[in-house]
Order: C-alpha cells, then structure tokens, then sequence
C-alpha cells in the first residue's frame, strides 16, 4: 500500500472525495495532535456524564421513595431515558468520524474507547455509555496512559459495568454493620479488579495470581458513585460522578504482585493503579494491541518492542509512543493490511460517498445490521480485532447490502469511476477493481462495487 493510502485508510478513517491525500503522510498524521479538538462540535448537544448521573441518581432516589407497585414504571422510563441518550450519543460518535479533520485522533479515540470497554448489554449502562467515550476517552487520547485508566476506570459507566459499585468489603463498616444486624451483605466483587489486570493493563498470562485479583477488589473497596446513598446529592466536577465511600473501605494493608500498599482509603487503590500503569508487562500489552490495530493481526516483535520501550522511557507518555508506530517502516508496508472491522468500513464507506452526518438512529440501526452495534460487545474484552473476527461470508454479505443502499441513496449524484481514483489513491486502486467498475452496468452497481472492492474492505 502507497504511503498516502496508508495514511488515509489505515492510520485514519478513509479518504474523502472532496480533500487531496497527504503530501507527507508522516507529518500529516502528526499534526493532528496539535488540532485535535477533545469535544468535537457533534458532541456538544450531547448529554454529559454529570447530567447522565443525575438522571440516575434522580431513578434511584424515585425508586426508594415509591411504592411497590409503581417501582418497575419508573426503572422503565429511565432506561427508555437512557435508550435515547444512547442513540444521540451513537449520532455524535458517527458524524465525528465522519467529519473529522483528524481522522488519526479519532481513531485512536476508538481504539482506546475499545480497549476500556463497556457494554449497553447491561441496562444500567445503557445511558452511560456516551458519556464515558466522551470525558473518559477522548479528553485523554493524548495524554498519559495512567490518567487515561484512571479516568477509565473510575467512570460510572464502568464502575456499573464491572458492578464496582456493589463491592463491599466484608471488614469494612458498612459489611460489619450489616452482619451485626444478620441482613444480607453484597461482599466483595472481583469484577473490576480482574479486568484492570487482565485486559486494561499486564494483560493475560502476565504472572499475577487469583490472589493478587483479591487483593486487588479489597483494595478498591469504596469505589463508587456518587449519592447513592439516601440524604448524598452529588457534588461539583470529579465529585459529580465518582465517590470514595470510606464505610465500604476494607481496611487494612494489602499486598499485590509483591508490592505492600499501606491502608489509605482511595489511595490505596491509585498507587496500586500507578505501578500498573508503569509496569514493563502493561507497556508490552499496550504495545502489541496497538501494533496490531495499526498494522497487522501478528505484529512484527520487532514493531512491539520499540513501541514498549517507548511507553516504559516517557512513563506511558501516549503520544510519544504514536510516533513511534508513525515513524516505523512495518507500520507502512503492503504485506498484511488489515481487515476493516464493520465499523471502519461503515464509516469508511460513508466519508467515500461524502457524507457528512448520519441520523442518530440510522447510524445505530446501521452498525447493528453490519454486527458491530456501537458500545455493545460481548464481553469486557471489547470487539476483536483480528481478520477472521469480521470476514465471515455472512457478514460479507451485510456488507454487500448495506453498499447497496448506499448506492441507492446516492442516486447518479456520484460517478464510481472518478470516485474511485479519489478515495484509493497513489495507485491503491488496483486494474482488476477498476475494470469491475468500469463493466458495471448500472451507476449504482458500479458504487456498490467500488465499497466491496478487496482494497476497499482492508486498510
């Protein structure tokens, strides 16, 4: 792949007709670090993580003030509440994508939004999810990687997801007070712990023990939301939706992968979090998601190794470790692109048509017909990003679907055989793809083959 294309599609979201490609890739890629804009214009009508919290603070307080009989109406009209936030929230991720003048931050923004990934499977999340992409994610791209995780994983959309706030440690008071009066005890919740560990930071097979994800939970005791108590309201900034809630603390000292963390309350936690976030094991995890999202499903170690000494040198400095997969020679050989996922090529194929926005529910209705609904994987380890993830046959055929409905409301306002050229440049193009294009036999057919063009379906 030529050095423009490259830029363009596999650094960045894809080309658009309307803007020429890099004539320095390398430095155009950079540069975007300077202009990237944290909250982008589609964000700014969309609801904040504090109102969002409010809004379920308000459920909870409604709840334990109503009667039996009136409970389930009430948790209904707030996750049908939550259902629209979500959906707004899906129009502003794609009409970012699709109009971003910084197609490298932006992507990244959902790598690292994968990475630290929730899931609207889980109702309660529902509401949240846009709010976590947007104040957890994105103002932190291009920060450090330990306050990315903090942010990350003291966001109530996580603290949810991974039922943080349902942990209590058996010792704390609030365990003791309810052993004393024999009521039921929520006890701890390893969830949160053992994905920090597992995904988030030193990756599987990393040396940690069961013992160490124990310690880990007991340590982060306390970690909450705000106001989720009767007669709590919750309070300005950081305080608006996080809350260290030392009556749910277990006390003591704790002892994590051979490091003895003193009894500190929250900071117990944060320093066991600090040494994660610079640990030899987390920059190597790091660096081999990135080397893969970015070039191939098996990373050259080589590529790996340069992007981790690069994280452990700047102490997880993000940026720095950008440029250095931006200034590597495999990041920009031809041998192994990569398959888009179905939100790559969805946003790819939309900005190769010149679209500019998308209706909130058309572009949710769309990721979920391609299998890739936005905020809702599987598992806490996010979507896959390997090639036998997204190139199914079944899948495939959404593809070719949906490229068909997009050339049909494109109408004849496009031409396949000058777009083509424009949106796989420097020669990306190659004969076979544009002779499809040129015997199609109608306008349309011949865009929906330029979308399903085997250039067009990788990066």
């Amino acid at each position: 792949m030529n050095a423009p294309a490259t830029a363009l599609n596999r650094f960045g979201l894809g080309a658009r007709p309307d803007e020429p490609p890099p004539d320095n890739p390398q430095r155009w890629l950079l540069s975007q670090f300077e202009q990237h804009q944290p909250l982008p214009p589609p964000w700014r009508s969309a609801e904040r993580t504090p109102a969002l919290v409010e809004a379920w603070l308000a459920q909870q307080r409604a709840v334990r003030l109503a009667p039996e009989g009136q409970r389930s109406g009430i948790r209904e009209a707030y996750l049908r509440q939550g259902r629209d936030a979500y959906v707004m929230a899906v129009g502003a991720r794609t009409d970012s994508a699709l109009q971003t003048d910084t197609p490298f931050v932006e992507r990244l923004v959902h790598f690292w939004s994968n990475h630290f990934a929730v899931s609207v499977d889980k109702l309660l999340v529902v509401g949240l999810a846009g709010g976590f992409e947007a104040d957890a994610i994105r103002p932190n791209v291009l920060g450090r990687f330990e306050d990315l995780l903090l942010a990350a994983v003291r966001h109530p959309a996580m603290l949810l997801y991974l039922d943080q706030a349902q942990s209590v440690g058996p010792g704390s008071a609030a365990g003791q007070r309810a052993a004393a009066r024999q009521q039921r005890v929520r006890g701890l919740n390893e969830n949160l712990a053992r994905e920090i560990l597992e995904l988030h930071t030193l990756g599987v097979r990393s040396g940690y023990t069961q013992d160490d994800v124990t310690e880990f939970a007991r340590a982060l005791t306390g970690w909450t939301l705000p106001g989720d108590e009767p007669g709590d309201e919750p309070g300005e900034g950081a305080e608006a939706t996080f809350r260290f809630a030392p009556a749910l603390h277990e006390p003591g000292a704790r002892t994590v992968l051979g490091g003895r963390y003193a009894d500190g309350g929250e900071q117990q936690a944060r320093a066991i979090l600090h040494d994660l976030a610079t640990a030899p094991a987390t920059a190597r995890h790091i660096a081999t998601k990135l080397a893969r999202h970015f070039v191939a499903d098996d990373p050259p170690p080589a590529l790996v190794q340069r992007l981790a000494d690069s994280f452990l040198r700047t102490g997880g400095d993000l940026p720095s470790v950008y440029r250095a997969l931006v200034a590597s020679p495999e990041a920009w050989a031809s041998a192994q692109p990569k398959f888009k996922s179905p939100w790559e090529w969805g946003v790819s194929s939309l900005r190769a048509l010149g679209r500019r926005e998308l209706p909130p529910r058309q572009a949710t209705n769309l990721m979920t017909q391609l299998g890739q609904p936005v905020w809702r994987p599987g598992s806490p380890a996010g979507y896959g990003d390997l090639s036998a993830t997204w190139a199914a046959p079944d899948a495939l055929i959404r593809r070719v679907e949906a490229a068909q409905r997009f050339a049909q409301q494109a109408g004849d306002t496009l031409d396949a055989r000058a777009l083509a050229p424009r949106v796989l440049p420097g020669g990306a193009l190659t004969e076979a793809t544009a002779g499809a294009i040129a015997r199609a036999d109608s306008g349309g057919t011949a865009l929906a083959l330029l979308l399903v063009a085997p250039e067009f379906l990788r990066r």
